[in-house]
C-alpha cells in the first residue's frame, strides 16, 4: 500500500511550466486579436443597420459612409480608414457594400497573426 501512494507524484516543474507558457502563449495571442474582432463585429452592427435604422434615413451613397462613420466615432474604431475598407454601390433603391480589409499584429519577431475580415452586404432602406 505504501509503494502505491509514492508512487503518484503529480507533475514536475517542468510540466506546470510548460502549461503557463502555452496558456500565457494562448492568452498573448487572445489579448492581440480581440480588439479587431470587436472592431469588426461593431463595422458589421453599423452596416446592417443601415437598413434597420429608418431614423438615419440614409438614401445615397455619402449618407451611407456618413452613418457608418457616425458609428465608428461611437464605437472608438479610429484605426480603419472607411473608405478603403468599404465599398458601397446604389443599384436602383438598394446599396450593395462590400467590407473588405486585415489587420496584422506582431507575435515574435518576423511572426504575424492575421485576421481578414470579408463580408458583402445587400441592404434596402
Amino acid at each position: 500500500m505504501m509503494k502505491f501512494s509514492k508512487s503518484q507524484q503529480g507533475m514536475s516543474i517542468i510540466g506546470w511550466l510548460m502549461i503557463l507558457a502555452f496558456v500565457a502563449f494562448v492568452a498573448s495571442t487572445a489579448f492581440k486579436m480581440m480588439p479587431h474582432y470587436f472592431d469588426y463585429m461593431s463595422l458589421d452592427k453599423a452596416i446592417a443597420s443601415v437598413e434597420t435604422d429608418k431614423a438615419s434615413d440614409v438614401r445615397t451613397i455619402g449618407d451611407f459612409y456618413g452613418h457608418v462613420d457616425k458609428a465608428m466615432q461611437v464605437n472608438g474604431i479610429r484605426d480603419i480608414k472607411l473608405r478603403e475598407v468599404l465599398k458601397v454601390e446604389q443599384v436602383n433603391d438598394a446599396f450593395h457594400a462590400k467590407l473588405s480589409y486585415e489587420k496584422r499584429e506582431n507575435m515574435i519577431k518576423n511572426l504575424d497573426l492575421v485576421a481578414r475580415f470579408e463580408k458583402e452586404y445587400q441592404l434596402r432602406p
